[in-house]
């Protein structure tokens, strides 16, 4: 099975390289009677990369540790479903995860209306770009990272999978990342063909739903990325500024600037060459989140490491931008009379405009930052990363002034100006009333302050359109657009108090000892032990009352799995939308001492239930193209 799953993708990549010299000669020729046999040639390649998964899962199933991939990140004792998420914890089998969600999203495209309604030489023209980002892949995969390795002889068994991936979270979280990943990779290279052949319809238009849709699965996994931080102690709370996390959210931030100027050129036929520049943008800084994961070059927790794939992934981003540029300038002449100014600052277009610089400027300052380390080696011996508070100090304004952008936009005009007085009245009163409310309460940190208020004025902004304006009910995009901003407010509002407001405690306790922390009063029970043949639990047991009424019962762990002789921490949260406790049991003796750590942590639930938010409400703004264009 090794050799079938090598040389079926070996083959995909032949045959991707194949469409790709068939799409250009057609290009060359201004022949395209060969579109069929191109498709179905990616049919083909496709078809291939199904099989080599396929194999993959059945080995990671079977715990077939004939395969070293397999044998790396698994063993008998792990549970199945965890077995099967092994498929993208390591490079090998991410890299091939992120292949067989970019072949499927090339298969769902070509059959859409979107696909059909682009003319003949800007199909071509897709596929060419399309095919050789496919090959590259299958060039990796085939290559440096190879996950269908044979050991020789098989091992009796697997190392495991790292305790650290044992989380729900796991299954969920990397494969959104890497679909959200793959699917831009086709707004990208729609708006390279259309520019490079002069396409009538907009790309924007064609590439609207994979866009979404991408920005769904990337935003999706960055939520469940926090989320599973959280729960996980040791990876920094919701958001440690981590590379691994800075990595998949910069192109969140482009990503988010591309869709926002794309409704832009939709609306006004403005701002084409920047969208194109964006699309392509977008997918170069999902290829740096790869190579950022992979390459070594930056020391993360989570981090894959260096496998050979670092090289040739920096060279493929060098590649882009050059093609980039080279279709920006052969494809101009086709735009020349078709570039439509764009209005004035105090307009929708305008603010939607500063919204993209200022994500983009986010992204700038994330990818920086990240990379930190790299650029201080130039100078110094010693070269050390920037910390969380460089981050906040500089990213939390940056996001306080796009949730005030948000509540502002939809009050103006397309054209110039304010379209709704009253509604900028209410949302200015929502502004300065909610600030000094927060500010009574005893909110008196800049930044968390004004970014409260901008996020009660965007709240008052969408239930105000919800109620004046009709279409931000009925039509779908507009409700969806709108629930999301209501969600981005949350979140605002999340991050802006549960950082600077947590409260933090550290005790040792033993049985019948109490500590109190912003309100609540802990009370330490028991220590439990527990053991069985996958792992050893020490578990504390807290009674947690506020004000003499019960509030709940923590249970925070402390795991020792077998192969593993580093413990791992297990929290336990007492869910709350206002203060929720959490606890992590740091240490623990045979005596029934325990050393513990709470926290109490404000509004932190909103930032889920906003990005929940977020994640859904975007599907309400897919919709089926009409005929060509939109």
């Amino acid at each position: 099975m090794h050799v079938t799953a090598y040389f079926a993708l070996l083959a995909a990549m032949i045959i991707c390289l194949a469409g790709a010299v068939a799409a250009l000669f057609a290009l060359w020729r201004n022949d395209y009677g060969r579109l069929g046999m191109i498709e179905k040639g990616h049919l083909l390649a496709t078809a291939g990369v199904v099989l080599a998964s396929a194999i993959l899962t059945v080995a990671l199933w079977q715990r077939d540790f004939s395969f070293v991939y397999v044998a790396e990140y698994t063993d008998t004792l792990l549970p199945l479903f965890y077995a099967l998420t092994a498929f993208w914890a390591g490079q090998a089998g991410s890299l091939l995860f992120w292949m067989l969600t970019l072949a499927l999203f090339g298969v769902f495209f070509a059959v859409s209306p979107a696909y059909r309604s682009l003319s003949a030489s800007t199909r071509h023209a897709y596929w060419l770009f399309f095919l050789v980002v496919e090959a590259f892949f299958l060039l990796l995969l085939t290559g440096p990272s190879n996950p269908f390795l044979e050991a020789v002889p098989p091992v009796p068994e697997g190392r495991g999978l790292n305790p650290l991936l044992r989380n729900p979270g796991m299954i969920f979280h990397p494969p959104l990342l890497f679909m959200g990943y793959a699917g831009f990779a086709i707004p990208a290279c729609l708006a390279l063909a259309a520019w490079l052949t002069g396409e009538r319809a907009s790309f924007a238009a064609a590439a609207r739903n994979t866009a979404i849709l991408s920005w769904i699965f990337l935003s999706s996994g960055i939520i469940l990325g926090g989320w599973w931080s959280y729960m996980e102690l040791g990876w920094g709370g919701y958001w440690a500024w981590d590379p691994v996390e800075n990595a998949s959210l910069i192109p969140w931030l482009v990503s988010t600037a591309f869709i926002h100027t794309a409704i832009v050129e939709r609306r006004t036929k403005a701002l084409a060459k920047t969208n194109v520049a964006l699309a392509v943008v977008t997918f170069v800084s999902c290829i740096l989140g790869t190579y950022l994961v992979r390459s070594g070059v930056v020391e993360s927790l989570h981090a894959f490491g260096e496998g050979g794939v670092a090289g040739p992934l920096l060279l493929f981003m060098l590649f882009a931008l050059v093609v980039l540029a080279a279709v920006l300038l052969a494809g101009a002449p086709f735009f020349a009379d078709r570039v439509k100014p764009l209005t004035g600052l105090m307009s929708v277009p305008g603010f939607l405009v500063i919204l993209a610089w200022l994500m983009l400027a986010l992204s700038v300052v994330v990818f920086l930052g990240t990379l930190w380390p790299v650029f201080s080696k130039l100078w110094s011996a010693n070269p050390v990363g920037l910390d969380a508070g460089f981050y906040n100090r500089v990213c939390l304004p940056l996001f306080a002034l796009v949730t005030a952008l948000v509540a502002f936009c939809p009050l103006m005009s397309w054209s110039e100006g304010v379209r709704d007085k009253a509604g900028l009245g209410l949302t200015v009163g929502a502004f300065v009333g909610g600030g000094a409310i927060l500010y009574g309460l005893g909110i008196h940190l800049p930044v968390a302050l004004f970014a409260g208020a901008a996020s009660i004025a965007a709240m008052t902004t969408v239930a105000y359109v919800f109620i004046r304006q009709r279409h931000a009910r009925s039509l779908a995009g507009a409700l969806g657009a709108y629930i999301v901003h209501l969600g981005l407010a949350l979140v605002t509002l999340g991050i802006a108090f549960s950082g600077p407001y947590q409260l933090n405690q550290e005790a040792v306790l033993t049985p019948g000892k109490t500590m109190e922390i912003g309100g609540f009063k802990l009370t330490f029970k028991d220590l439990e032990f527990e053991e069985n043949k996958a792992m050893a639990i020490s578990r504390a047991v807290i009674d947690v009352t506020r004000d003499g009424k019960p509030v709940g019962v923590l249970t925070p762990e402390r795991r020792v799995y077998t192969g593993f002789e580093q413990p791992f921490a297990e929290v336990s949260t007492i869910p709350s939308l206002g203060d929720e406790v959490y606890a992590t049991l740091v240490n623990a003796t045979e005596k029934k001492a325990a050393s513990l750590k709470i926290s109490v942590n404000p509004l932190i639930n909103w930032i889920w239930i906003g990005g929940t938010l977020m994640c859904i409400a975007p599907f309400a703004s897919l919709r089926r193209l009409r005929g060509k264009g939109e």
